[in-house]
């Protein structure tokens, strides 16, 4: 009689190996949330040092490059005659209006793509043409269209800001684990409730990084928009300086965007925090 085969012990992998296989990114040993966020800072920071010893040793030229002292001067200069402020306020203003008007169009265009195959039939192949189309081609229309008034400026950072949240909105819909999908609808789940327990949350992740690069693109559609003649926001103020070879508003101009870009992007991830807490690539300590 052939003898009895012998069970095999299963045995879990090393904790090791699991942790080398994670999907999360885990924080370095040692290293804590404040530390990380210094490290995050020392790059600019040494970078900005670095720019204010070279301009002090003349080894920039104020014409070509302005210290940062001379720009934060220039800055609250400005403060003073109260243009800033009111630039700023003016480019906000545009940029929020777009973002709102450009961002609902997406997410509505892309949640209708994303679950119709006829939708995209429809829609998607005009929507990646114009996409397509850059926004230095498309001012001289826009300027046909709406003139040099407010429209024209906001309609600029709509169509940019669009896009990505568009595209990304069909992506995680389409992403989304059909097992979740079916197991709902095994569940009894309505077509609402689908969408809204299971379908949206699981699309969440790619929609909130389609607004973060939206986000980015805003800035830049503004900063086109703001060419087309007008006597208010940072793009007037910089093509002012430009005119009369003011090179330190010019980098002061540049530095509010890229401070701008940082708090917007600031904004997004604590979005995403806040949202995605449930995720366990956004729980906190994840990252």
């Amino acid at each position: 009689m052939p003898e009895a085969a012998t069970p095999i012990a299963l045995s879990s992998p090393p904790a090791s190996t699991v942790a080398a296989v994670s999907p999360v990114t885990r924080r370095p040993r040692g290293l804590g949330p404040h530390a990380l966020l210094a490290i995050s800072w020392a790059a600019p920071l040494i970078l900005l040092v670095a720019w204010e010893s070279f301009a002090r040793l003349g080894a920039l030229s104020p014409q070509v490059l302005p210290a940062p002292s001379k720009v934060f001067a220039t800055a609250l200069k400005l403060i003073e005659q109260g243009r800033l402020i009111s630039d700023l306020g003016a480019s906000l203003l545009r940029a929020v209006a777009g973002f709102l008007i450009g961002g609902g169009i997406g997410f509505g265009l892309g949640t209708l793509v994303g679950f119709s195959r006829l939708a995209e039939a429809l829609f998607d192949r005009s929507v990646q043409m114009v996409r397509a189309v850059p926004f230095l081609a498309a001012l001289p229309l826009v300027i046909v269209w709406f003139g040099v008034d407010e429209g024209g400026k906001v309609f600029l950072v709509s169509l940019g800001v669009m896009f990505p949240i568009y595209i990304n909105t069909v992506l995680g819909i389409r992403q989304v684990d059909p097992k979740l999908v079916e197991l709902g609808r095994v569940s009894g789940l309505s077509s609402w409730t689908l969408i809204r327990r299971i379908i949206l949350p699981g699309a969440l992740p790619s929609i909130l990084a389609g607004v973060r690069y939206a986000l980015a693109v805003a800035w830049l559609a503004l900063v086109i928009a703001e060419t087309i003649a007008t006597n208010s926001g940072i793009g007037s103020l910089a093509m002012d300086a430009r005119e009369f070879l003011q090179t330190d508003v010019i980098v002061l101009t540049i530095v509010i965007y890229a401070g701008i870009g940082v708090a917007s992007d600031a904004i997004a991830r604590a979005l995403e925090r806040r949202l995605l807490a449930w995720h366990p690539n956004y729980a906190k300590g994840a990252r």
